[in-house]
């Protein structure tokens, strides 16, 4: 059986994993013309360089299929081992502190802090050198017929698989092609957010290991220590719509132009393209269509107000690579995309919905509801606030074959 997998991102490695475990030939695609792929990979590994991305806290059902996969030891020695967090005001003074002991147990102990890029590489040198990794390409063309399903790539090369995975992100061009355009699926959570990292002794030293989390009403900005020289920001601030613009570097100097401390001294270094999106949830009634099936955020998008979306991503990604492992037919096969999707979807549903309710205390509009925040994440420092917290935290598991029975 052979899959073609167009995006080379968590989503689209995990699977490409679990399909050759469950003895799958793969070929994955990505758009970005500097992936990780095998050589660079391993360049990156040795000199020690920082692969891009945004630092997340990656818990909960993900963390398990990493620890399934045999990469738990790879994915923490990446672990930035925050100390705690600080909140501060625009100007820098500290409001409120969540120690580091306080995150691991809403983590229930098995959490890991580290660049997003960092899981992506490690990921990537899972599938080893051999792995049919290609950059710089997606797809311009889609037939399917009983037998299989025919991919034209942009580079004008045409794939015959078995099944075709869109792991290709929020914005995917697999799920444009067979499922509809993005406006479909596209359920925007009125904000915008961006990352970018930056060299700045200095700055580095300062923040020491500790997150700091500069906020203000209708803006936030995150600071990360990553070495002694480097540093990541994490950026969101409310915005009437979904538009992106032209500039975005201009717009991030402009929304936070009034935020002190080290926050113009950062954006002053800003890249002229960092990375900056919409908040956005896809919500796509069904993941499948005959021989294509969609993965990750392009079909499981729970965004940054939900969090885990690396984690769901990881385990959807289990799921899917067992139920596809005795597959050798089309009706097989398409029992077992139906099986994936009966068993994840609730659960992205659960974060789904959570993330909506979360949205107006993410980035809170109003001094008030800043204000109330700061209280709550003082109690958040408490053992008190495990009970209130975890639900929002926690999620149903998807289950795959290895919990069953």
């Amino acid at each position: 059986m052979r899959a073609v997998i167009v995006g080379a991102g968590i989503a689209g490695l995990a699977t490409a994993w679990w399909l050759r475990r469950a003895g799958w030939e793969t070929t994955v695609v990505e758009h970005r013309t500097d992936p990780l792929h095998a050589a660079d990979a391993g360049t990156r590994a040795a000199e020690g360089r920082i692969p891009g991305g945004y630092v997340i806290d990656f818990f909960g059902p993900g963390y398990d299929s990493i620890a399934a996969m045999g990469l738990l030891d790879q994915v923490h020695a990446h672990d930035l081992r925050l100390e705690g967090i600080q909140y501060r005001t625009p100007q820098g003074r500290r409001t409120a502190r969540m120690g580091g002991d306080a995150t691991q147990r809403l983590g229930g102990g098995r959490l890991v802090t580290l660049l997003r890029g960092r899981l992506e590489l490690e990921l990537r040198l899972s599938l080893g050198a051999e792995a049919d990794v290609r950059p710089g390409l997606s797809v311009a063309r889609v037939d399917q017929d009983a037998d299989g399903v025919t991919v034209e790539l942009t580079d004008g090369a045409v794939e015959r698989a078995d099944l075709l995975v869109g792991a290709d992100g929020v914005h995917s061009r697999v799920r444009e092609l067979v499922f509809g355009p993005e406006e479909r699926y596209r359920r925007y959570l009125g904000a915008h957010t961006a990352a970018f990292l930056f060299e700045d002794a200095e700055v580095a030293g300062d923040l020491g290991r500790e997150a700091h989390i500069l906020e203000a009403p209708r803006a936030q900005a995150g600071l990360y220590r990553l070495s002694e020289s480097t540093g990541a920001t994490f950026l969101c601030h409310l915005a009437p719509d979904g538009s992106l613009p032209d500039d975005p570097r201009a717009r991030l100097r402009q929304v936070y132009a009034g935020m002190g401390w080290h926050l113009p001294r950062l954006l002053e270094s800003c890249p002229e393209r960092p990375f900056y999106d919409a908040v956005e949830q896809i919500v796509v009634p069904d993941w499948s269509r005959s021989r294509v099936v969609l993965v990750g955020d392009a079909c499981q998008a729970v965004s940054l107000m939900a969090g885990q979306g690396a984690s769901m991503a990881v385990a959807a990604a289990e799921v899917l690579g067992r139920e596809l492992a005795p597959a050798r037919s089309g009706g097989e096969l398409a029992a077992a995309l139906s099986r994936y999707e009966g068993r994840v979807k609730p659960v992205i549903e659960v974060k789904q919905a959570a993330g909506r309710r979360l949205a107006r205390w993410f980035v809170p509009a109003s001094t008030t509801r800043l204000l109330v925040r700061r209280q709550l994440l003082r109690l958040a420092a408490t053992r008190l606030a495990d009970r209130v917290a975890r639900p929002f935290l926690a999620s149903p598991k998807p289950v795959p074959e290895r919990e069953r029975g």
